[in-house]
């Protein structure tokens, strides 16, 4: 069965980042799509040495868990990634996490092309759309599919549960989500029930 992968780049368990991806989750099994969320809440991610290890080895060369993210997102045929906005960026570890997944990506068997995805961020006041556009980077240069909605994938509160407030934002993931789903069974109908 098809299946997309979600990163909640939030240090808060059940914050907004958390609760926006869960809500892509439902939308996307609603659609007849599996759905998976890892948390980065309990991790501690590592940046890139650029050491060059992931191409003899096939995997990243630091043990922080995040090679087996990477198996999970080998196996998902979409990959969706929500950050909360610091300081008008993505949080520092969803970087480090994008920037090591593309780089093994990059110098191994190229998992990434061809998945189906997107970026969603979050913030109080301000900083989502420098937030999308570097997290989009990510996207595009590793030849990946990004399906659009009906405005940014970007939604305002600060604390947790406030961003059902922004009724908007909401709408706008959601469609998202439902797009990536969608465009997942079109891409792979040899793996949708």
């Amino acid at each position: 069965m098809s299946k997309v992968l979600l990163i909640s780049g939030s240090p808060k368990l059940e914050g907004n980042t958390a609760q926006l991806m869960e809500e892509c989750a439902k939308v996307i099994r609603e659609k007849g799509v599996q759905a998976e969320i890892v948390s980065f809440a309990d991790m501690k991610i590592e940046s890139c040495t650029a050491c060059g290890k992931c191409s003899e080895m096939g995997k990243c060369n630091i043990e922080d868990g995040l090679n087996g993210v990477m198996d999970k997102l080998r196996e998902s045929q979409g990959f969706i990634v929500g950050a909360p906005v610091y300081f008008g960026t993505a949080r520092g570890d969803v970087m480090s996490a994008l920037q090591r997944i593309g780089y093994v990506s990059s110098k191994t068997d190229k998992f990434l092309s061809g998945k189906v995805g997107g970026a969603v961020a979050v913030a109080r006041r301000g900083g989502q759309t420098f937030t999308l556009q570097e997290m989009l980077m990510f996207f595009l240069i590793n030849d990946m599919i990004v399906p659009g909605s009906t405005y940014w994938n970007m939604v305002f509160g600060r604390l947790p549960g406030e961003v059902w407030k922004d009724t908007e934002g909401i709408e706008t993931v959601r469609h998202f989500a439902a797009n990536v789903a969608n465009l997942v069974k079109k891409l792979h109908p040899e793996t949708t029930n």
